[in-house]
C-alpha cells in the first residue's frame, strides 16, 4: 500500500513539474512576441546597428561623391559583389530603394554587428552563406558608396520612365 502512494505521490509531483517546465513564464511570452515584430519590420524603417543613427539625403546625387564610391566598389567590394548580378553576396541595384540609408551605411561599416543583431542581415547571411568582410572604411567612404548606389538607382529609375 505504501508503495502505491509513493508511486502515486511521485507521479503527481512529475506531473507538475512537466506543466510548470513547459508552460513558460509571461517574460519568455513577451520576447517571442518582441521578436515577430521585429520581423515584420518595413525594410526602409530599420537603420541597422552601428555609427549611422539618421541621415539626411539630398533630393540631387552628388557626382563627385558618387565617383569617388565607384572607386571605392571597385577597390573594396567586387571581390564579393556586382552591380547587376549575384556573386559571392548580392547584386546591389535597388539597394537604395530596399534599405534605409542607414541600414546600408551601418551594414557597410559594422557588418560584424549587423549580422549578429540585425534580422534582415542575418537573412543575407542565411541566403548568401559568406558572411559580409569589414574593409574598415570610414563613414564618409560608406557615404561615397552609397551616394554610388543611388546615382545606379537613379539611373534605373530613368531608364524605365523612357
Amino acid at each position: 500500500m505504501k508503495n502505491i502512494i509513493t508511486i502515486g505521490l511521485l507521479f503527481s509531483i512529475a506531473i507538475v513539474l512537466l506543466v510548470t517546465a513547459c508552460s513558460g513564464s509571461s517574460d519568455d511570452k513577451k520576447q517571442v512576441a518582441g521578436k515577430e515584430e521585429n520581423k515584420t519590420i518595413d525594410p526602409m524603417q530599420d537603420k541597422g546597428i552601428g555609427p549611422v543613427e539618421s541621415i539626411s539625403l539630398p533630393g540631387l546625387i552628388d557626382q563627385t561623391m558618387a565617383v569617388l564610391g565607384d572607386t571605392l566598389f571597385i577597390n573594396k567590394c567586387t571581390a564579393c559583389h556586382k552591380i547587376y548580378k549575384r556573386k559571392i553576396g548580392p547584386p546591389l541595384v535597388g539597394v537604395t530603394k530596399r534599405r534605409a540609408p542607414e541600414w546600408i551605411m551601418n551594414m557597410i561599416l559594422n557588418p560584424d554587428e549587423m549580422v549578429m543583431k540585425n534580422d534582415a542581415a542575418r537573412k543575407l547571411l542565411m541566403e548568401y552563406i559568406a558572411p559580409m568582410a569589414n574593409q574598415s572604411l570610414e563613414e564618409h567612404e560608406a557615404r561615397a558608396l552609397l551616394e554610388y548606389f543611388r546615382s545606379i538607382d537613379a539611373d534605373q529609375t530613368s531608364l524605365k520612365e523612357e
